[in-house]
């Protein structure tokens, strides 16, 4: 057995395990550890073929609550999940409604929130901009200023509207980059869902943005970026950059833990390429849980 095979047998086998070492880890006050979330897109072929033996299977794994994707064309997941008995506190929306409005009133956000509303959802997330969004600074103040509207009618409805952030984000553009003007531009109804692979994949420190953005991140994605990239990367990173929590360069324990202090209300693990996405959660979780 080589080592990979050993590290995902011993992964998943520690995921069961009631030992001292994970009773310790999962203790009341390790919020995340101990309420650990999966953004479901890690899991989206299986999702695809059978949506209750895959939700099943991630909370056999561990997994407490699920972030989902596409929605709100998301009824099989919804329909698994209360069947399952796994939390659906946030997802991933179909954000051109509101990052390029239909209206002044934004309508068919408006519909996205009152069905979020409907599932007890209290988190929304704009996870992806199209290129034409992109392209000069402009383009990010425009977006920023529509999702700052956007946020205020989630708020009313008693939602959290979060930018989830690539690695684009920060490619440099005159004396800036996007991410920098939504720093600037984003108000205080508007919130980040930040992703730590793609702040390491731009270059840049997870754990002192975190600190930085203090009481501007709702929610965190934890996953693991291959040791010995050339970065920064921004655009068309390979597929095996992306890692399980442990085996590439990224210290989590001091972002768990400055997580806390920053008000980060849930952390998700994600990993978007994987030859096998079960024994990858698997082996992510058992790597929280054996901290």
């Amino acid at each position: 057995m080589n080592r990979r095979s050993f590290l995902r047998t011993s992964a998943a086998s520690s995921v069961f395990a009631g030992t001292a070492q994970t009773l310790s880890a999962l203790a009341a006050d390790n919020t995340y550890r101990a309420n650990i979330g999966i953004q479901l897109y890690t899991m989206r072929k299986s999702m695809k073929e059978d949506a209750s033996a895959t939700i099943k299977a991630i909370v056999d794994a561990g997994y407490h609550q699920g972030e989902m994707y596409g929605f709100p064309n998301c009824e099989e997941i919804i329909k698994a999940s209360r069947e399952h008995g796994l939390a659906m506190n946030s997802t991933h929306f179909d954000w051109g409604t509101a990052v390029e409005p239909s209206d002044e009133s934004f309508s068919d956000f408006k519909k996205i929130i009152e069905k979020a509303k409907e599932i007890k959802l209290t988190h929304l997330v704009v996870p992806y901009l199209k290129a034409k969004n992109r392209k000069t600074l402009d383009d990010y103040k425009r977006v920023a200023g529509n999702l700052n509207k956007a946020a205020v009618i989630a708020k009313e409805a008693g939602i959290q509207l979060a930018y989830h952030n690539h690695s684009f984000e920060y490619l440099p553009m005159e004396d800036s980059n996007g991410f920098e003007i939504f720093v600037k531009e984003f108000s205080p109804e508007m919130k980040f869902e930040l992703d730590v692979f793609w702040v390491q994949a731009a270059g840049h420190d997870p754990l002192e943005l975190i600190k930085k953005l203090s009481g501007r991140v709702s929610q965190l994605h934890l996953k693991d970026l291959k040791k010995g990239l050339k970065l920064p990367i921004y655009e068309g990173i390979q597929k095996d950059a992306f890692k399980e929590l442990g085996n590439g360069m990224i210290p989590m324990e001091p972002i768990i833990k400055a997580a806390k202090e920053a008000g980060v209300v849930h952390c998700h693990v994600e990993q978007d390429q994987s030859p096998d996405p079960l024994a990858s959660i698997k082996e992510s979780i058992a790597y929280l849980k054996g901290l």
